[in-house]
């Protein structure tokens, strides 16, 4: 897979590094002479231009990328690297990260963004994953659909503790894709049933989470 990752900072070279373990090709582009750190990154490909220019992207040949990951400082840049990605060079997956949250709500479909990282977001959601037990938390936000990739710690007292997957009428628009128990991760089959404790991780429409939190959170009968 070709990935091209716009800001060349710590960031950008932290994914490219993890990127190029798993295989991958990956490009670094960067306007800034003093990000150009090639020794940093020996691996990559390095290209000292500007993001935000077709004629940079052109020379980069975002249309032969599999992603585009926009990680520079400036939310500004990233809007506009995941707009041109995405309607000049029809890149599949655009992931863009969100440096203020009070910008949140413009990385969607409309930009061009797919997946949205907000770091600060993504801090205080682990923050409350570790201390929350029966509340959903938002780990992640889809731009297409508007699903959310988000958690849930089953509590002792749900009732559906000791349920199998396949017998849970589960809200429509959402999905159980991964429970977490212990050290374990279990791809959920129909027959596997829910443990209180398990982290269980979906992906759903925003719509839905209440009605999701519900189901999950409801008590056993005395």
């Amino acid at each position: 897979m070709r990935v091209a990752i716009a800001g060349a900072g710590a960031v950008g070279r932290s994914i490219a590094g993890e990127l190029l373990e798993n295989g991958h090709e990956v490009l670094l582009i960067d306007k800034a002479p003093t990000a150009i750190s090639v020794e940093r990154v020996p691996q990559a490909e390095w290209l000292l231009a500007d993001a935000c220019e077709i004629t940079s992207l052109d020379e980069a040949a975002l249309q032969r990328c599999n992603v585009v990951i926009a990680a520079t400082g400036d939310d500004k840049v990233n809007l506009v690297v995941s707009l041109l990605a995405k309607t000049e060079y029809g890149v599949p997956r655009v992931v863009a990260r969100v440096n203020n949250p009070k910008n949140e709500w413009l990385f969607n479909e409309s930009w061009g963004v797919d997946v949205a990282v907000s770091t600060p977001r993504l801090m205080s959601a682990l923050v409350e994953e570790a201390v929350s037990v029966g509340d959903l938390v938002r780990l992640l936000r889809f731009s297409h659909g508007d699903a959310n990739l988000v958690e849930l710690t089953l509590p002792e007292e749900s009732a559906l503790a000791g349920t199998q997957v396949g017998d849970v009428e589960w809200p429509q628009d959402t999905s159980l894709v991964t429970i977490i128990r212990g050290t374990r991760v279990l791809t959920p089959t129909r027959e596997d049933s829910l443990e209180a404790g398990d982290e269980l991780l979906f992906v759903a429409a925003q719509a839905r989470e209440e009605q999701l939190e519900d189901l999950l959170s409801v008590r056993k009968q005395a």
